[in-house]
């Protein structure tokens, strides 16, 4: 795991578009795992921008896939998470609907979703890079306390808490799903690459405890521990309660410039 931490969020944004694109550059093929929610936000909007002014890589070959997917959301609805992340950063990038892709919330086939987006993810060779979020109580997509560090892809009741913290997005709480389909923990522990960013004073013992803390379902986001490939970017809020800051800091200045993350 690297720990790097930065400035503030803009220099989170840089490094985390810097990281997709040098992967979307050694493999136009790549295929990249989205979160949603408002952290990802500015390092989405920079790589739109790269996009756009001609300086990023062509997506025309990646495929994505979600993290996770409310259920019981009317067809096309502007919450939905696959419309979120069309709206938040694949259309911007000009990556076709068809190649992005987000657990099927249909009723009729609940039952077998989980495996049916697991196997979907295996024909797609893996994901190569994923972003993550981290939640205050140190959940990771909708993996919260008590989640099983080797879950699967599933249906998971969402606690009153996430729907009123949710309910922003929604006219109310009560508009909120009760239930959402979510990349497991073992689901994520797959992915070559875990990016994880974590901002705010409201992140900084989340952090601080998947970071240096026991691996526990306690803190779900903790089992980034036993991935050999986790870079972890925080702004001076978020890296707050690291008691390691300082060592963090002193291995990121000494970091040759050719070892990118």
């Amino acid at each position: 795991m690297e720990v790097v931490p930065l400035g503030s969020a803009r220099e989170i944004a840089m490094a985390a578009a810097d990281i997709i694109e040098s992967v979307v550059r050694r493999k136009p093929a790549a295929v990249l795992g989205l979160a949603t929610g408002s952290t990802p936000l500015p390092a989405y909007q920079e790589l739109i921008r790269r996009h756009e002014a001609g300086t990023g890589p062509s997506y025309d070959g990646v495929t994505c896939f979600n993290l996770d997917e409310y259920v019981g959301l009317p067809p096309g609805h502007e919450q939905s998470y696959r419309a979120t992340i069309a709206r938040e950063l694949t259309d911007g990038l000009g990556i076709s609907p068809d190649r992005v892709n987000g657990p099927d919330p249909d009723l009729d086939g609940l039952q077998g979703a989980g495996e049916r987006y697991e196997a979907l993810i295996a024909a797609a060779g893996g994901v190569d890079v994923q972003f993550l979020g981290i939640g205050s109580d140190g959940h990771l997509a909708f993996n919260e306390p008590g989640s099983s560090l080797a879950s699967r892809t599933r249906i998971k009741t969402l606690t009153e808490q996430t729907r009123k913290d949710n309910a922003r997005f929604f006219g109310s709480p009560q508009e909120v799903p009760t239930h959402v389909l979510t990349q497991g923990l073992g689901t994520i522990l797959e992915a070559r690459h875990l990016l994880l960013i974590a901002t705010g004073e409201g992140k900084a013992a989340a952090a601080a405890a998947a970071v240096e803390g026991p691996v526990s379902a306690s803190c779900p986001a903790s089992v980034l521990q036993l991935h050999p490939h986790v870079t972890v970017l925080l702004d001076p809020a978020g890296a707050a309660r690291l008691d390691r800051l300082d060592y963090y800091t002193e291995v990121l200045a000494a970091k040759p410039a050719w070892q990118g993350f």
